[in-house]
């Protein structure tokens, strides 16, 4: 593995493709996004816990997506890349800090984006404030601070706006609550 934080892949729910782990990131962001219905980006390393429960979630609903670790300042072409060829339906973004990422993953799709807060100082605040002060014309759904589970919610529900199957695993899901 190589020592890179600027851009990881880690697939998930893919047809042919194994499942990696965070401890086995694929540090060659790659152009191949075959059917992957969410784009899970993650800022760096460190957010790969939250990464990881929004993909859990993800997976319990049988939806394809993807985990990659793409900064928004360290490695903004690879990020720009990412956008302009991923087949992803939407995406969940998460960030600490300054948390530019998912403005700057809204800034050049008009599909979904949703962010999720990370606390990382000033109890999130920082992040938070960050993402929901986007300008008008480029919006990010954001969720609670360190939310990642329910930006995998809010995924799955506006896929299921189109999906007889998740929209019933949805109320599936809520039942059992």
């Amino acid at each position: 593995m190589r020592n890179s934080t600027s851009a990881s892949q880690v697939t998930r729910n893919k047809p042919d493709k194994p499942t990696q782990t965070p401890n086995n990131l694929n540090t060659e962001a790659t152009d191949n996004h075959t059917m992957t219905k969410v784009s899970i980006i993650i800022g760096s390393k460190s957010d790969t816990e939250l990464g990881e429960k929004a993909a859990q979630i993800l997976e319990e609903f049988n939806v394809p997506h993807e985990l990659n670790v793409i900064s928004a300042h360290r490695n903004p072409q690879k990020l720009t890349h990412h956008i302009k060829h991923s087949d992803a339906d939407l995406y969940i973004c998460i960030a600490g800090l300054a948390a530019a990422l998912p403005g700057a993953v809204a800034a050049q799709t008009i599909k979904p984006v949703i962010g999720v807060p990370k606390d990382v100082k000033l109890g999130g605040l920082d992040s938070l404030l960050s993402i929901v002060q986007m300008p008008t014309g480029v919006p990010v759904a954001t969720v609670a601070i360190d939310g990642a589970r329910n930006a995998a919610l809010l995924a799955v529900e506006i896929l299921a706006l189109s999906d007889k199957r998740l929209e019933e695993k949805l109320h599936e899901y809520r039942e059992k609550r």
